[in-house]
């Protein structure tokens, strides 16, 4: 009797919606979550949990860049669990990685990125592959801006460091 109650029961959000909140932002969190969480599987879980955490809170938003922004934000707290989980089962998987990359040089940059501390590849991907500002990471991440920069130029020196040459 449930069972049929909660296919006949109606979504809070109609179904256009749905589909075009996968569509414009899947990828961008998919690839967020791939970077911190180096695993597929992981992140495709992580990717699912933001739309469900999304679809049941039903949140308003000011612009679709402030709904981007919160849902970079969950997607990153969902994936700072999923590390803290992984930490204590330590499990990674480096080799699916090459999957995604054509060429051997990127497939040692991800590899670099992915040794990089949490807090640096987070604000490498939103700084260099998102694009966003460093003040607008800074309140994404509910870190000073000072802090932001900082990451990144730690972040650039340790990628420097791994890969002996000019990268960024």
């Amino acid at each position: 009797m449930k069972e049929v109650d909660l296919v006949t029961s109606k979504s809070v959000r109609p179904t256009d919606e749905i589909e075009t909140m996968i569509r414009n932002y899947s990828k961008m969190l998919f690839k967020i979550s791939l970077v911190m969480l180096c695993n597929e599987y992981d992140a495709q879980d992580a990717v699912q949990e933001t739309f469900i955490r999304y679809f049941n809170k039903s949140p308003v938003f000011d612009s679709d860049e402030h709904k981007k922004a919160w849902l970079i934000t969950v997607v990153t707290n969902i994936c700072k669990n999923m590390r803290k989980y992984k930490l204590k089962h330590n499990h990674l998987n480096i080799d699916e990685l090459y999957d995604y990359y054509e060429t051997k040089e990127d497939a040692t940059l991800l590899e670099s990125l992915m040794m990089l501390p949490q807090k640096f590849k987070v604000v490498l991907l939103l700084h260099y592959v998102e694009g966003y500002k460093v003040n607008e990471i800074s309140k994404m991440l509910s870190v000073s801006p000072s802090a932001i920069k900082m990451r990144l130029q730690k972040a650039r020196k340790l990628l420097k460091e791994k890969l002996g040459e000019e990268i960024l």
